[in-house]
């Protein structure tokens, strides 16, 4: 459950930002948190349905001087679901069955915003060794 993934090249990233409601805390989120992201890799993990890897972050507090074009240094507190799946279509149909939609209301009830993104994979690659 906490290992390294490995994404294939040509994977679809979905990124889920997540806002948690005001007084709501990680810890009040965990145990959810923890279920969707099981129901996810065991119900739709690769032919069963696509899922390829995902992780869970939550955000630092850091902003890139070097890496940031606009004056704006700061950004609210919130999570991030990261996951690779083979297409969009298969990631779409797992969202839409009922197994996802009740672990994900679990989620969504603690949140005062979600939004998913996907993206198209363009480069990957890894540091050298010498």
């Amino acid at each position: 459950m906490f290992g390294p993934i490995t994404v294939p090249f040509g994977a679809k990233m979905l990124f889920n930002t997540v806002t948690l409601k005001p007084g709501v805390t990680f810890d009040d989120v965990e145990l959810a948190f923890g279920e969707l992201c099981s129901v996810v890799k065991d119900t739709y993990g690769g032919d069963k349905g696509g899922f390829i890897a995902g992780q869970v972050f939550k955000f630092s507090g850091f902003v890139s001087d070097e890496g940031s074009l606009t004056a704006s240094r700061t950004a609210d507190e919130h999570y991030v679901i990261v996951t690779y799946w083979r297409s969009f279509e298969e990631h779409e149909r797992s969202h839409a069955n009922h197994l996802f939609r009740n672990s994900f209301s679990k989620v969504a009830s603690l949140c005062s915003d979600t939004k998913e993104l996907g993206y198209d994979m363009l480069w990957q690659g890894e540091a050298g060794t010498r």
